[in-house]
């Protein structure tokens, strides 16, 4: 079925749920008003669905593939790609000093959640170019800003992020790769990359790699890491690109999905590379990109929901199966119907949380206050392991509805599912961005978590008049995730990594009842009203078995020892 981008719930979550008023209230953000929103959600949805969508299918079948040290990308997507450079989607959010649009990042977080559905594959590659533009803007100097910005921005040339390596993976500081100074200002770059995703392509000028290495007198672990900008091309005097560096992709990997997308193992040999930040300050501008990343990746997962959930509601209203009423389709069925609820019901709630960490990064950077930098930390690991948590369950879930159809390639459900677990491990795997929940970002000692589940509660009350049982409830789960987060602060690392995967779950599914509750608000007695009944009354009870999960801390399950597991 054809994709359509789901144009109206963005149009709804921005203005009614995530509180996108308070962006275009500030001076900084002021001419990014609804008329404006409304014509770029318009532009690009037809971008997506005219362009993009109709190469989902191309990437899976006929992958890209390294041919004589030359990537080669699926059919069409230099077409796509260029739709989307031209349409200046790239740099939607970056520094109109360099070109950019200088839009809020609620605007760009929504496309890029309308280009992930449309294509996953293939948005995988803009989305790393935004993560290196906000790098370079905060960390790189004048001069590399100068050169690379406006060729990232424009999308004439390309970016991508090199960390993990084959000894080192989550654990960033044990990379062997090795940066010698040159004498001249520039750095030798020798060492081995992998899972770099889109490190080639045949429709750009130039691949520019942000690297991390160690210097001669780096520290072992992240402390003595240091980043480096190692383009493909050494741009010429005149900043265009120049010779070949040392520098080249080993292989593809052969993957489960994301066929069209490249991810390749990386080697430098001696390639030149200029430092981007303070020497062995790598880890702080590594982490600005990876930042925004995570925020780009949950909502690559919930791109990947919604198409997923419109490939399973199209199938489910045409299929007719069994002795049902109604129409005779499968949608009759009250299980089918329970799991097509299910899925637009999160989605609704991963999607919430994404444009509502967007929007907390927009006040961050429009106000100054911390408050908001507070508040856009706490959503990322939320916004990422939930968005791409309910992005692999929502495409297991469409392949349900289908039945044995399914399991069959040619229906194309089965992709949604395979392009989509992944998303789930890069970009810091899910089960670190719940160690980043419970540990850095409650270093000051739930705080800023205790302000939001305020929001939360005040909203509740609110709703008493008009909702008064799903406020209650929305109320009550508030209250215990509250006092569980009490309790959590006070414990040691090891019981918070303990209860850390559940407590991040727990959190998102009362953040849905908030969001849920609050479109029930704005829409009484309508679509999202029912869907707020649906996701208060039947999810949202989950939180309960999750915080009790939580609260168990840790000495019974390490009790559990590895002869026991491979007993």
């Amino acid at each position: 079925m054809p994709f359509r981008s789901p144009i109206d719930d963005y149009r709804f979550i921005l203005n009614h749920v995530a509180g996108y008023g308070q962006v275009t209230a500030t001076d900084r953000f002021a001419e990014a008003g609804e008329d404006m929103a409304d014509a770029i959600l318009t532009e690009a949805g037809r971008m997506c669905d005219e362009v993009l969508a109709p190469l989902q299918r191309n990437g899976d079948q006929q992958g890209a593939v390294l041919e004589n040290g030359v990537v080669r990308t699926s059919p069409g997507f230099a077409e796509g790609y260029r739709a989307i450079a031209e349409g200046g989607w790239i740099g939607m959010a970056a520094s109109p000093d360099h070109g950019g649009m200088g839009l809020p990042m609620a605007l760009t977080t929504a496309v890029n959640d309308m280009m992930s559905g449309a294509c996953l594959a293939l948005q995988l590659n803009p989305l790393m170019s935004q993560g290196q533009i906000e790098a370079l803007e905060h960390h790189a100097s004048d001069e590399i800003k100068a050169l690379y910005l406006p060729k990232m921005i424009s999308g004439e040339w390309c970016g991508t992020m090199n960390l993990t390596e084959p000894q080192a993976g989550s654990d960033v500081g044990a990379l062997r790769t090795k940066a010698e100074p040159n004498g001249d200002g520039t750095y030798a770059i020798t060492g081995q990359k992998i899972f770099i995703s889109w490190a080639d392509n045949d429709f750009s000028e130039n691949v520019c790699h942000l690297v991390l290495a160690r210097l001669p007198d780096g520290v072992p672990g992240t402390k003595g890491i240091s980043l480096f900008m190692v383009p493909k091309l050494i741009p010429d005097a005149e900043g265009n690109p120049g010779e070949r560096n040392s520098l080249r992709v080993v292989s593809l990997e052969h993957k489960m999905g994301l066929q069209g997308s490249p991810t390749a193992v990386m080697e430098y040999s001696g390639a030149t590379g200029w430092l981007v930040g303070e020497p062995h300050a790598g880890m702080a501008a590594m982490f600005t990109m990876m930042n925004n990343a995570r925020l780009g990746v949950g909502t690559q997962g919930i791109g990947a929901a919604e198409g997923a959930y419109q490939h399973a509601l199209a199938y489910a209203l045409d299929r007719k199966q069994g002795r049902v009423g109604g129409t005779g389709a499968i949608i009759e069925h009250p299980d089918v119907r329970r799991m097509l609820a299910t899925m637009k019901a999160e989605i609704f709630t991963a999607r919430s949380i994404a444009l509502a960490n967007a929007v907390a990064i927009d006040m961050a950077h429009a106000t100054g206050d911390g408050s908001w930098t507070a508040r856009a930390a706490l959503l990322t690991p939320i916004s990422k392991a939930f968005g791409t948590d309910i992005g692999c369950e929502v495409a297991s879930m469409g392949i349900q509805v289908h039945g044995g159809m399914g399991f069959i390639e040619e229906t194309g459900a089965a992709q949604y599912l395979r392009d989509a677990r992944v998303t789930a491990i890069y970009e810091g795997t899910n089960g670190i961005q719940s160690i980043d929940l419970v540990g850095r970002k409650m270093m000051d000692g739930g705080e800023a978590a205790s302000r939001l589940l305020d929001e939360i509660e005040a909203g509740a009350e609110a709703a008493r008049t008009t909702h008064g049982a799903l406020a209650e409830a929305v109320w009550q789960a508030t209250e215990s995730l509250r006092e569980t987060t009490e309790w959590l602060v006070e414990q040691d690392m090891g019981d918070r990594l303990a209860g850390s995967v559940p407590y991040l779950r727990a959190f998102a599914r009362v953040l849905g009842g908030h969001y849920h509750l609050t479109a029930a608000m704005a829409e009484p007695d309508g679509a999202r009203d029912r869907l707020a009944t649906f996701y208060i009354r039947r999810l949202l009870p989950e939180h309960a078995g999750l915080l009790a999960h939580v609260r168990e801390g840790a000495a019974d399950l390490m009790a559990i020892t590895p002869d026991d597991l491979s007993a």
